[in-house]
């Protein structure tokens, strides 16, 4: 029970609620504001979506900018964490309204949507890489910062399926009801950035003497630091297998994710409404999975270490991927999405540990920044290559043997790394 007796000290502490609160509303937003945009690629009644036109939405929405990612920790190691939370869900909310705007007004390109959806998602890079680094700023004791981890993602990522819930409800109740949604995720963006006023400026660091004062500054020192940051995770083995691990198991979640869209879309319903409705199904089980991570994963770590534990969930994903998902059947799909959320979020938690506990603080910015190009890249390339092998009613028998495979060399890579005793410490 000494994770319990850790969770309520955390809790007890005013700094941790507040950034806790940022993220939970952050990412709530992120949770309407994704449905939004998925309904309106691929569960739209006038569309017909192919594997490669939601490949191709992810990657005009996430790899752009991902590719920019190792900049803006540089930017979060010279910036106050405090204000990039502030400002940026301000501007987030701003750059919504914009998009349900556009959502309304009639003949307006679809470039343009997409333009501000890209801004949304360029935005979301600096902040959800601030509240990665902000995390130790606030939990100082190395037992309580597995279970900060354990809570604070896991928590994150349920939000954003509640939001991401509460988007399916809203769009369910009729055809018109898209300029809604958006506006449901940019008052949540501004909620999120006046919690953020809860802490002071500095609290989140970094720490004064690492801070650079104009833009100009800041960006004629921006490819050095990316270097620095680079070469300091270089010269630590542990989180860069851990980053390794992580990037392989996202991007088995992000293939299935599109076989499981297309499923719903046309194997398993007759309309867009329909197959909507099942979508959330299987997103409600995957958040389960994510809120099982997070009461198992502080218990299993200490039982099997950090690397074993990311051992362990990609070995779950090896053995469940096929027998779960070769039916291509919704229960047992339901289960293989609980099993897979667990796994996926519980080698996130354990990944987060291990890049927080070994790397310094003054790079730790520019190290999760990198964290969040492998995660979202990852992802956009599973879409791709699941564009190549799915049919056109998601059925890929190669596709899932293939997931299976990477799982299973995953597991033999974390195992071979050398690092399977290693435990959080700070």
């Amino acid at each position: 029970m000494s994770a319990v007796r850790d969770l309520a000290a955390l809790l007890r502490l005013r700094d941790f609620r507040s950034l806790l609160a940022a993220r939970l509303l952050s990412q709530a937003a992120d949770g309407v504001f994704q449905v939004a945009l998925a309904t309106f690629v691929v569960f739209s009644p006038e569309k017909q979506a192919t594997p490669a036109a939601i490949a191709g939405a992810m990657a005009v929405l996430l790899l752009p900018y991902s590719l920019l990612g190792p900049f803006t920790g540089v930017l979060l190691d010279r910036w106050r964490r405090r204000q990039v939370l502030l400002h940026g869900n301000l501007l987030r909310a701003a750059l919504t309204t914009l998009s349900a705007t556009l959502v309304i007004l009639p003949s307006v390109p679809l470039w343009l949507f997409y333009v501000a959806a890209l801004s949304v998602t360029a935005v979301n890079r600096f902040v959800l890489a601030g509240l990665s680094a902000a995390l130790p700023r606030v939990v100082d004791d190395a037992r309580k910062l597995v279970v900060a981890n354990s809570l604070t993602p896991t928590a994150g990522t349920l939000a954003a399926t509640a939001g991401g819930g509460l988007a399916f409800v809203v769009r369910l109740l009729g055809p018109d009801a898209d300029a809604l949604v958006v506006l449901i995720s940019a008052a949540l963006y501004l909620t999120a950035a006046l919690t953020a006023l809860r802490m002071t400026p500095d609290l989140l660091g970094p720490d004064a003497a690492q801070l650079q004062v104009g833009l100009k500054a800041v960006l004629l020192e921006t490819a050095h630091g990316l270097v620095d940051g680079l070469r300091h995770l270089a010269r630590r083995r542990a989180p860069a297998r851990a980053l390794a691990a992580m990037t392989a198991v996202r991007f088995c979640y992000g293939a299935l994710t599109v076989m499981v869209l297309m499923l719903c879309r046309y194997a398993w319903s007759t309309t867009a409404a329909d197959g909507l409705a099942l979508l959330g199904m299987t997103v409600a089980a995957s958040g389960a999975g994510f809120f099982a991570a997070a009461l198992v994963t502080p218990w299993a770590i200490s039982r099997f270490t950090l690397f074993g534990w990311i051992a362990c969930c990609a070995a779950l994903g090896a053995v469940l991927v096929p027998a779960l998902g070769l039916p291509f059947t919704l229960r047992p799909m339901l289960v293989a999405a609980f099993v897979l959320g667990l796994s996926t979020q519980g080698t996130k938690i354990a990944t987060d540990t291990v890049v927080q506990a070994t790397v310094d603080d003054a790079y730790r910015g520019r190290v999760f920044a990198v964290y969040d190009v492998l995660f979202n890249v990852a992802f956009v390339g599973a879409a791709a290559v699941a564009a190549l092998m799915l049919p056109p009613d998601g059925r890929s028998v190669p596709l899932v043997i293939v997931i299976a495979c990477l799982y299973a060399a995953t597991v033999v890579a974390v195992t071979r790394s050398g690092f399977l005793k290693l435990r959080p410490s700070m």
